[in-house]
Formats: structure tokens, C-alpha cells, sequence
């Protein structure tokens, strides 16, 4: 594990300060705030590390986990009457059962069937998980707080003609600065950079009390919350079984796709089903520590092998090192504008849908095209597990009932 130290080192500080303004993000989004996603970037990125099939992934919350993250944590929290503090033992239980779920799923070595799973249904998957992004994401931009896609919908008129000029402008800053500081360098992640300045900014010039901020990150060592352990009952949790089932199924298929990317990166070969078995202890470790779920994060991991890293020791470093920046920095991190992590959240969603398949939908088979637009739409406005599976299932048909063209 320590043959490549220095490689190791710099892939995996790199990786984690990539990861830090994305954790903040996708910990807000979920509805649980950005502690609960810098607690599952720690331990999903350490654990998965260290127990995975995939020497080089970094893995953490990722956008598609974040997103069936947020419907969950939304209906559990409506389930309590809206009380988000009885309802966060059954999230977390919910988040804990999914763990377990993936490493049931390594165990049978479910893994395999990844590789059955058609492009253009993946095409779909992905990019209807970045229009819930963007779609979830638009009353914020605006300064208005959103929930889930027909939620943030149904508030987007209201955010508008009610629009937060300051926050509106912090975010369409960041959102330019992202971008455009690509075209000047790739050696500085310009998702830190926007964070930085916009933050910098707002806190120098601006009255605190003119923005929303992120609010408080609690310092120190996360504490375990067994109070999920010690409430359970099976009656209650029961409602929520497809839920977790669905996190684990949706987690499998995010990592073993990014464990595809890395081994054409590295010319080597990942172990699917202890991959699955290493998330899944990452996702029930960080639950206990009142983590969001992740998975193998793409853009992370080939950030990570660019940077030099080649062994499992990378994804561990940056686990710790965002452990470092929690213990230390957490104070100054609750000082970040929302604003600042939707115009973040922003190009996360347009960077996660596929650009090229989109662009060029009217080059495509019919075919191709009805399966890819099923599975997006199923993927927004229905559910991200069967939207997948439908597509599998209509896919094949297809294959199987319709001519070919020769």
C-alpha cells in the first residue's frame, strides 16, 4: 500500500480538496445540511478506500445518491410531521440499511451484472439526474429555498418575481468563475476557487445578514447517533425498505461505472464485488456518524489518478484529509453563502448530464432515442431505480421484437 507514497499523497490532498465544496453542497441539498455530507465524504471516502475492489476510486456523496438522498430525507421528514430531529433516526437507518443492502449485493456477486446494463439507458440515468439538479436547484440561484423536482417547480415563479439580488448575483459569479477559470489553469480545482472568492467576498463586503450561509458545522470528531439503533422498530422502518434497496442498487451502479473509468485510466482490473462490499461499509459507517450516502465519485477519481495516486492509500488520505478540514475549519465553513454552493450545484448538473449524447439526439436510431428520453423522464418526475430497470426491460425488447436494420 505504501509503494507509491508520494503519488499517493498528492492524488489523495488533490481529491480531497476537490471533494470539499462538493460534500458542502450535496450535504445541503440532501435537506440535512453540509455537515451530513462532509460526514459522508470522511467515511465513505476512507472505508470504501480501504475495503474497495478499485485501488484508485474516490468515493463520497455523488450527485444521483444526493438525489434519491433528498427525496427520502423529505418523505421521512413528512412522515414526522415535518420535525426533522425525530425523523433523523429513521433517515439514518434508511442510509445504514442501504450498507448493508450492497454488501448483501457484493456478497451474491451482483456485481457482474453491471456490464448488462445498455449506454443509452445510462445516457438517460445520467442525464435526468442532472436536470434534478438543475431543476431542484433554480429557486435557490434565486435566493428561495426548494425541495425535490415538482416542489421546486411549483416555487420557481415565486423565486423569481421575489429574487434575492445579492444571492442571485453570488451564484451566476460563481457559476463564471467555475468555468472560466478552467480556460485559465486545471492546476487549481476552480470549484474551490469560486468557494473561496465568493465566500471571501460576501463575508468582507457584504452584512452577514443579507445572504443565507450554510449555518452551523459542528466541530470536532463526529459522534456515532445510536439513537437510530436504539428507537428501531421494524413496523416503522418497513415503509422504507424500497428506499434503501433502491440507495444500494443506485450506489452499486454509480461506483462499478466509475471503477470502469479508472481501470481504462490505470490498464487494470477492479474486483466489482468487493467494490460493493467496501461502499457498502463506507455508507453504513458514515450513517452511524450521520452521514449522507455516496458512491465512487467519477470526476474525483480521475482527478486522484491524474494527480499520481495508484493505490488504495489515496482514497484513505482524503478521507482523512477532509477530516482534518472538519476538526479545524468547520467554524469558518459555516460561513459559506448557499448561494455560493447552489451556482456549485449548478455546473455539477450540467457536468453530470451526457452533453454528447443530447447534442446529437437527432443523429441517433429512434430506437436509441425513445429509450434514452424514457429513462430521463422516469428519472425526474418518477423514481431513479425503476427508471432504469423499465429502460433495461424496453431496451431488450426493442432488440427482440424489432428489426434490425442491416
Amino acid at each position: 500500500m505504501f509503494k507509491n507514497l508520494k503519488g499517493d499523497l498528492l492524488g489523495g490532498i488533490t481529491a480531497g480538496i476537490v471533494a470539499l465544496p462538493l460534500a458542502l453542497a450535496f450535504g445541503v441539498q440532501s435537506g440535512l445540511g453540509a455537515s451530513a455530507g462532509l460526514y459522508g465524504a470522511i467515511f465513505i471516502g476512507f472505508f470504501a478506500a480501504l475495503f474497495g475492489g478499485t485501488a484508485t476510486q474516490i468515493s463520497g456523496p455523488t450527485a444521483p445518491m444526493t438525489a434519491v438522498s433528498l427525496v427520502a430525507v423529505a418523505t421521512i421528514v413528512d412522515a414526522h410531521n415535518g420535525n426533522i430531529s425525530n425523523a433523523l433516526p429513521y433517515i439514518l437507518f434508511v442510509f445504514f440499511t442501504a450498507g448493508l443492502f450492497q454488501i448483501l449485493f457484493g456478497v451474491i456477486r451482483l456485481g457482474s451484472l453491471i456490464k448488462y446494463i445498455p449506454g443509452t439507458v445510462v445516457s438517460g440515468f445520467m442525464s435526468g439526474i442532472g436536470f434534478i439538479i438543475l431543476i431542484t436547484q433554480i429557486p435557490n440561484v434565486f435566493g428561495h429555498k426548494a425541495g425535490g423536482v415538482l416542489a421546486s417547480i411549483k416555487a420557481t415563479p415565486h423565486a423569481i418575481g421575489n429574487i434575492s439580488v445579492i444571492e442571485f448575483i453570488m451564484a451566476i459569479l460563481t457559476i463564471v468563475i467555475i468555468y472560466g477559470f478552467k480556460k485559465i489553469t486545471k492546476a487549481v480545482p476552480s470549484t474551490l476557487v469560486a468557494l473561496l472568492a465568493i465566500s471571501l467576498g460576501a463575508v468582507m463586503v457584504l452584512k452577514t445578514d443579507s445572504y443565507r450561509i450554510i449555518g452551523d458545522i459542528p466541530t470536532g470528531f463526529p459522534k456515532p447517533n445510536l439513537e437510530m439503533f436504539t428507537t428501531f422498530s421494524f413496523s416503522s422502518f418497513a415503509p422504507y425498505i424500497l428506499t434503501a434497496i433502491s440507495l444500494a442498487l443506485l450506489g452499486m451502479i454509480d461506483s462499478l461505472l466509475t471503477s470502469v473509468v479508472a481501470d481504462n485510466m490505470t490498464d487494470t482490473k477492479h474486483n466489482s464485488n468487493k467494490e460493493l462490499i467496501g461502499q457498502g461499509l463506507g455508507n453504513s459507517i458514515a450513517a452511524i456518524f450521520g452521514g449522507i450516502p455516496g458512491a465512487g465519485a467519477t470526476i474525483r477519481t480521475v482527478v486522484n489518478i491524474d494527480a499520481g495516486g495508484k493505490t488504495k492509500l489515496s482514497g484513505m488520505i482524503a478521507g482523512l484529509l477532509l477530516l482534518v478540514v472538519l476538526m479545524l475549519l468547520g467554524p469558518l465553513a459555516a460561513q459559506i453563502p448557499q448561494a455560493v454552493l447552489a451556482g456549485i450545484l449548478v455546473t455539477v448538473g450540467i457536468g453530470v448530464m451526457d452533453m454528447k449524447s443530447l447534442k446529437t439526439i437527432h443523429k441517433q436510431p429512434i430506437t436509441d432515442v425513445i429509450v434514452m428520453l424514457l429513462v430521463l423522464l422516469l428519472t425526474v418526475f418518477w423514481d431513479l431505480i425503476f427508471a432504469v430497470g423499465i429502460g433495461v426491460l424496453v431496451h431488450y425488447a426493442i432488440l427482440k421484437f424489432v428489426p434490425s436494420k442491416k
